[in-house]
């Protein structure tokens, strides 16, 4: 999916790839999805269709309706039964998001399986909401597409849409429309809700107090649509949030850093006085060539001025190739996606990966990443290890890996933290690069199972100049925020002592039980 047209492709603990949108109710239900909760028009069709060769239907003409709706349906109320929280237990309610646009052919048999759907499930067991569409032209906010169905309400971030929505009687009205009170939940998990919301509550309302900002530059290839990178963008809040600063994040494109291209003087000018008077830099992934000198720049910039940097996937293998270049003197450093024929590809397909189809091809999925037993140093694992000596995920205590694997299985067999982050990538360091990175200064201070894949960079003798081969956005979320964005923005606002315990354990607790990290 071309995230210009899409916006950001996102990757669940099974593998699957995504639209964006699951990721919006994974970071704010704090929930587990799987591939199975995103349900599109092929994968209806093909369910049918192989159904149909099976001899289901006995060859019986196979139609829209009834076999397409009730296959929809059918999907539905089998994933509505999956847990998707710690508690395992089956939901009580499932939220189905019906995407598209009323009218269009795409949408007809997913609005008429809802529709079927509402007489199948019974009385007091289905509510419809209407979403609207509140289009802004000429700078106008135009409400005639609500028909006055919706009235409008302004917040001051839309951290305070729950607060609003709580205001306006929304709990009551779905406790009474769909009989919840007749539910039983357990008193540890109403107790866990409360404290949920307490600390939401307090966090989020707290943010309209705050003065300070932190500036962020995003060295980018998709800027034109900020949608290609809202995981990205939405960890950041998260982690200016727990740091108590408004976060001012820049875009920069990356081809404007770049001399001799086809970027005016103006905007060539302006990219490099956004990326030097940020706090921080952060080059997320990406795929392709165009850009990517831009960004090892500005990995550069970053470096030799420390200038907190954060490297995603693709900004972890620039900050490889920056310091090939500019510290180890191997000049054509490259990687084989960008350039075929270098001479030093520091950067090489893994030689597991298709190299002929691109469709769901690369290494996918929640994956362990392993500190080596050298790396006591790093601040990212302070930052992942603070609380505790087992396994973590995403920095917090990890029951399961991929459903299977406990983490005190993972835990006994290496004295060293083991992190469990989602991967989404076809290319990694040359192994027959990292002793050379590694004896001039650039820290692989974690690798994969096998401790050939090198996973995290780190370098020493700078403020915070991490990149990482996963992408931890995908598992940040408002109370929890990611670590590696954590300690990006803090160290970028000048407060990553205290997360790191420097100044004094107590305060450093006490500063992360507020935030309930």
């Amino acid at each position: 999916m071309a995230p210009t047209e899409h916006g950001e492709v996102f990757v669940l603990d099974d593998g699957g790839e995504v639209d964006l949108d699951l990721g919006n109710y994974e970071r704010y239900l704090n929930i587990t999805l799987t591939r199975e909760n995103n349900i599109t028009t092929g994968k209806i069709y093909q369910h049918v269709i192989e159904r149909e060769r099976r001899g289901d239907y006995l060859g019986r003409t196979v139609q829209v309706v009834p076999h397409l709706t009730d296959a929809i349906q059918d999907w539905i109320q089998r994933v509505a039964e999956i847990p998707v929280d710690d508690t395992k237990e089956r939901p009580d309610v499932c939220i189905i998001e019906l995407g598209g646009t009323v009218g269009d052919i795409e949408s007809g048999p997913f609005i008429e399986a809802l529709r079927q759907l509402k007489r199948r499930a019974g009385k007091d067991n289905f509510l419809q909401c209407h979403v609207s569409l509140i289009p802004i032209v000429n700078g106008e906010q135009k409400t005639k597409p609500t028909q006055q169905a919706i009235k409008k309400q302004d917040v001051s971030s839309t951290y305070h849409v729950p607060l609003l929505l709580e205001q306006q009687g929304l709990v009551p009205l779905l406790r009474n429309i769909l009989q919840l009170s007749s539910v039983t939940i357990a008193p540890t998990l109403t107790h866990q809700g409360s404290k949920t919301w307490e600390a939401w509550k307090s966090l989020t309302m707290s943010q309209d107090l705050v003065r300070d900002t932190v500036t962020i530059a995003l060295i980018g290839k998709y800027t034109n649509l900020r949608d290609s990178y809202l995981s990205v963008i939405k960890s950041l809040e998260h982690a200016a949030l727990a740091c108590s600063r408004k976060l001012n994040l820049v875009f920069v494109d990356a081809s404007h850093l770049e001399q001799g291209s086809k970027t005016s003087p103006s905007e060539f000018h302006k990219a490099w006085h956004e990326v030097h008077t940020a706090n921080g830099i952060i080059v997320p992934g990406g795929f392709g060539r165009r850009g990517t000198e831009g960004m090892i720049a500005a990995a550069h910039c970053a470096r030799t001025n420390k200038i907190p940097y954060l490297g995603i996937c693709l900004g972890f293998q620039i900050a490889c190739i920056e310091f090939a270049r500019n510290v180890c003197n191997v000049q054509a450093a490259a990687s084989i996606e960008l350039d075929e024929r270098t001479s030093d590809p520091v950067i090489i397909h893994m030689p597991e990966i298709d190299r002929t189809t691109m469709g769901a091809t690369m290494r996918l999925g929640l994956r362990p990443t392993h500190f080596q037993s050298s790396s006591e140093w790093s601040k990212l694992r302070t930052l992942y290890h603070h609380n505790s000596a087992a396994t973590l995920l995403n920095g917090n205590l990890s029951t399961k890996m991929n459903g299977t694997t406990s983490t005190s299985e993972l835990s006994g067999a290496t004295s060293s933290p083991v992190i469990l982050e989602r991967h989404r990538h076809r290319y990694e360091v040359n192994p027959a690069y990292v002793e050379m990175l590694n004896s001039h200064g650039l820290s692989f201070i974690a690798k994969d199972d096998s401790g050939e894949r090198m996973e995290i960079l780190e370098l020493k003798d700078h403020p915070w100049f991490v990149g990482v081969q996963f992408h931890p956005e995908y598992l940040s979320r408002v109370l929890r925020p990611s670590k590696p964005y954590l300690g990006f923005v803090a160290a970028s606002a000048g407060c990553l002592d205290h997360f790191l315990g420097r100044h004094g354990v107590d305060g450093a607790r006490n500063w992360m039980e507020r935030v309930n990290i």
